[in-house]
């Protein structure tokens, strides 16, 4: 590892939200975690920090562009959200696809956290972060016959199943393990959702998504009658960055009514019900943060007494504000009378100002106490590459560093290495010391898997 330096700096705070205000004294110790990510201990007189390690200290040991996540507010989210259900018999499993780091996966497993998990790479990623198969809902409108398999022989709590082709498919698969595969019909509920951006609306009518509602009854028939399946569930998942309450209501009232007419008109006796996740969080200072507590009552007034096992997907919500991106002032330059902030972070980094016009706060480690309006644009060759446009922000010039707000969730996931550019590093904090939980790719790492042809014929 390289070596540790003590940060010297002394300049403010860059304000509120997860930049904080410790000072510390200045020095350094290695361990290594249990998962075996080594960890330094590190105490600096830095301003602009995750609990008590410098941002400027962490870019200048491991560079940038880097992530970085704070334990301790994952670890506040997940205690907000699991005391707002206290006295539901309720579980959360936390959505993997917004962050499926192993390091983080670990980390909420030690909270008491299951998985939702979408593909067999996740899978993968759940039983390295030692998770038993039934702490593990698979969901997903493709799941492949592999994944299928991989997922019975890790014992899967549920199979959260999307059309009737999944349902005999799955059939035939489970039927060659000679296993009875657990399912869950997950059921588009067919309600009107606001979201931020059309992409995270997944349960309105006419999406991928689910079973349409209408046919849920029949399909259930279909699950019941299969051989080597065991209808034992529902599922719903109404968006992403939900921020009222409403179509969780309407929703949960659909499929609780379903569920009656299920156990009806089938005999089963139906035992979890899977209500997604979604919740919404705040991008920006001036959002109001979703009130948990409420969501509570209104989750425990309608399921209350219903007998079912209630699972809760969320993803965003636990690590969406627990990340920063943090990235250096590469050049200014000014083009057509716009300003223009070019950093080495870009949209294969975060891709989501690009994808979904993401809103993220962008803040100066140092503010110089000057501003200026600008486009904080990134150095791939596209002009859709860009972190922010038209922003008011912070008069940064070249080598300072920028922290990019609340990119936790969704951030490393989505990125890539078009223009053949490495993807950054990730860092775990932990009070007063941190972790490198993913290299920094090098260009070595580009290639790997590229091999020279060696050709073959088709006959």
């Amino acid at each position: 590892m390289p070596q540790v330096r003590p940060a010297v700096d002394d300049r403010g705070p860059v304000g509120k939200s997860i930049l904080g205000g410790r000072a510390a004294s200045g020095e350094r110790k290695t361990r290594v975690s249990a998962s075996g990510a080594p960890e330094r201990k590190v105490e600096g007189r830095e301003n602009s920090h995750f609990e008590g390690v410098a941002f400027e200290f962490i870019a200048g040991e491991l560079g940038t562009p880097c992530y970085v996540y704070s334990s301790a507010a994952i670890r506040e989210q997940y205690a907000h959200l699991a005391g707002a259900l206290v006295g539901i018999d309720a579980r959360l499993h936390y959505s993997v696809k917004a962050n499926s780091s192993v390091a983080i996966l670990a980390f909420l497993r030690e909270l008491g956290a299951g998985l939702d998990i979408v593909s067999g790479g996740e899978l993968y990623r759940a039983l390295q972060a030692g998770y038993n198969g039934n702490a593990i809902v698979f969901s997903g409108v493709g799941k492949t016959q592999r994944e299928m398999e991989e997922a019975l022989r890790a014992d899967v709590l549920l199979f959260n199943v999307e059309s009737e082709q999944e349902l005999h498919v799955l059939d035939g698969v489970a039927a060659r393990l000679g296993r009875k595969a657990p399912v869950a019909l997950r059921v588009n509920p067919e309600v009107l959702v606001d979201t931020p951006h059309p992409y995270t609306r997944t349960g309105e009518k006419g999406m991928k998504f689910g079973i349409p509602f209408d046919e849920a009854l029949s399909v259930a028939k279909v699950a019941a009658s299969l051989p080597h399946l065991e209808l034992l569930g529902l599922d719903m998942h109404v968006g992403s960055q939900i921020s009222q309450f409403a179509p969780y209501e309407v929703g949960l009232q659909r499929l609780l009514h379903l569920r009656g007419e299920i156990e009806r008109e089938t005999g089963v006796t139906l035992r979890y019900l899977d209500i997604g996740g979604g919740l919404a969080v705040a991008y920006d200072a001036a959002e109001r943060a979703v009130d948990v507590s409420q969501f509570g009552k209104v989750i425990g007034a309608l399921v209350g007494g219903s007998g079912l096992k209630i699972i809760l997907e969320p993803g965003r919500f636990l690590v969406g504000n627990a990340g920063v991106l943090l990235t250096r002032v590469l050049y200014r330059k000014r083009s057509g009378g716009k300003e223009f902030i070019i950093t080495d972070a870009g949209m294969t980094d975060l891709l989501r100002p690009s994808h979904y016009n993401a809103f993220h706060r962008i803040e100066a480690v140092r503010p110089s106490g000057r501003t200026t309006v600008a486009d904080v644009v990134g150095p791939i060759c596209e002009s859709g590459d860009f972190l922010a446009l038209d922003r008011q922000i912070d008069d940064a010039q070249p080598g300072d560093l920028l922290a990019v707000q609340s990119t936790g969730a969704y951030g490393f996931v989505m990125s890539s290495n078009y223009n053949s550019r490495p993807r950054p590093a990730e860092v775990l904090v932990d009070g007063d010391r941190f972790a490198v939980i993913t290299a920094r790719e090098s260009y070595a790492d580009l290639v790997r898997n590229e091999v020279p042809p060696s050709w073959r014929t088709s006959s």
